[in-house]
């Protein structure tokens, strides 16, 4: 039953889709990813020591251009094939572009000034896209493009949900999150804005869409993950508020105000809590384990938040004498536990890398796990 709706015709399975321009630009894409994935993977397994460090720095770089340059290339087939307006399509290029421009300029100096630069472009850009998605809302094109209404939903267990799983969400992320910094400041920002936005760009490399909303996608949650884990469940908590409002550029389907919290906002804001183990010191030898555990919490608080949209605002779409409950149970986890499982795996290995760890651990104040002897003499000090 859980893979009926991954098996209905209506599903869209794109790595293996090439009836349109955009289906081919989007195949093309999911399988480079797939190969530099696999080389970056070899290359780390097979780079030691010293030369270790710079490499890592540079592949982040590089997979930062990367991902805003699929992200403007899918972007702009989308377009092209009116599945997006002119009044999104333009500020979204925008900010991605903003990211692609401060991830070069913090790779060539990180310093107060390109921080500052990096953050008033990319906030910039950002508030830019927040009001045109407003005004696009506003003005009725949302609705009318995709035949929504909120005749059939239950609005009243909606808000209550909605109301309780805001209230638990801000909960957990400043119960987990005591021991971070207060405040955001320019390098916060900064690297707030391009892990949103290299999560944004990944989301569009689909492997599955669902006919109902949702998909499974290569590793997306990966990068809200890393920046929950390095700045700390508040502040990855409002970053994943950001990313759930883009989230609703991309493929809008909203019913009612309250389905629109839980399945955009509320649902990404719990990936936001996959820090929650970073500083746990029992675990600080094996990170992969933290990050494994963190992405767990984040991967089924957003289940929950889709479990409660779908049960209350898309029951009509239930099969005739299915429980609504399970109908919603089933085709929830169809696509948002393998999504997250890929996240999870995917984040796994980032984290068994020592190098990668210690880059990371600077910024959560979390002490790295000691290193033996020999590897101490043979990477040097970080600075």
């Amino acid at each position: 039953m859980l893979l009926n709706s991954l098996l209905a015709d209506e599903a869209e399975w794109y790595p293996i889709l090439f009836d349109s321009p955009m289906n081919i630009a989007r195949g093309v894409c999911f399988w480079a990813t797939i190969a530099l994935a696999l080389a970056f993977l070899a290359c780390v397994l097979l780079i030691r020591g010293e030369k270790r460090t710079p490499f890592l720095k540079a592949s982040l770089i590089f997979f930062v251009v990367y991902a805003c340059a699929v992200g403007i290339t899918l972007l702009t087939f989308t377009f092209l094939e009116d599945g997006i307006t002119l009044t999104l399509f333009a500020p979204l290029v925008s900010l991605i572009g903003a990211i692609a421009v401060s991830a070069v300029l913090l790779f060539i100096k990180r310093c107060a000034v390109t921080y500052a630069i990096s953050g008033v472009l990319i906030a910039g850009a950002l508030v830019a896209s927040l009001v045109c998605m407003g005004i696009y809302y506003e003005s009725g094109e949302a609705a009318d493009m995709n035949g929504t209404t909120n005749d059939e939903v239950e609005s009243v267990a909606l808000y209550i949900s909605a109301a309780v799983a805001i209230v638990a969400v801000l909960a957990a992320a400043f119960l987990t999150g005591k021991g971070d910094k207060k405040g955001f400041d320019t390098k916060a920002i900064s690297y707030a804005a391009v892990c949103i936005a290299m999560s944004f760009a990944l989301s569009y490399l689909r492997i599955v869409k669902m006919p109902q909303g949702g998909s499974i996608t290569i590793a997306s949650l990966v990068p809200l993950m890393i920046y929950s884990y390095m700045f700390g469940t508040r502040k990855g908590v409002f970053a994943g508020f950001i990313y759930g409002i883009l989230q609703a550029f991309q493929d809008p389907y909203i019913l009612h105000p309250a389905q629109f919290l839980l399945d955009y906002p509320l649902a990404f804001m719990c990936i936001g809590l996959a820090g929650c183990f970073a500083k746990v010191k029992a675990l600080d030898k094996v990170p992969q384990v933290q990050i494994a555990l963190g992405g767990a919490v984040a991967g089924l608080s957003r289940f929950v938040m889709h479990f409660l949209s779908g049960m209350f605002a898309f029951g009509m779409w239930a099969p005739e004498g299915q429980p609504v409950w399970l109908y919603s149970l089933t085709y929830q986890a169809g696509y948002v536990l393998p999504d997250i499982a890929i996240a999870i795996v995917a984040a796994a290995i980032l984290f068994s890398s020592r190098a990668f760890v210690r880059q990371v651990k600077r910024f959560n104040n979390a002490k790295p796990a000691a290193q033996p002897a020999a590897e101490e003499q043979a990477v040097p000090p970080q600075a």
